[in-house]
């Protein structure tokens, strides 16, 4: 377990920080999404860019979290990843 993996389970155990975090988990899940997604398909921010039509600094705003990404925005990146963007309800 990492230094961080360790401190994040300590907080963790605080309900109003559970709370909080647990209320960011939809925001995170698209971060990592749109990040992996990109790093599986062996794109760099630029290329993906190039392909997607969005431009490279709201890429790296988009998978630093500092942006809030529109439907349309994430169909975008999708067609630019060759990839097919699904949303779902739990």
């Amino acid at each position: 377990m990492t230094r961080y993996e360790k401190l994040l389970s300590e907080d963790m155990k605080d309900p109003e920080i559970r709370k909080e975090m647990e209320k960011l988990e939809p925001e995170f899940a698209i971060v990592r999404a749109i990040i992996e997604a990109r790093t599986s398909s062996g794109l760099t921010q630029e290329e993906l860019s190039r392909k997607s039509g969005i431009n490279q600094a709201n890429i790296s705003k988009l998978e630093h979290g500092k942006a809030n990404p529109s439907v349309s925005t994430l169909q975008k990146l999708a067609n630019g990843l060759g990839k097919r963007l699904v949303i779902s309800f739990e």
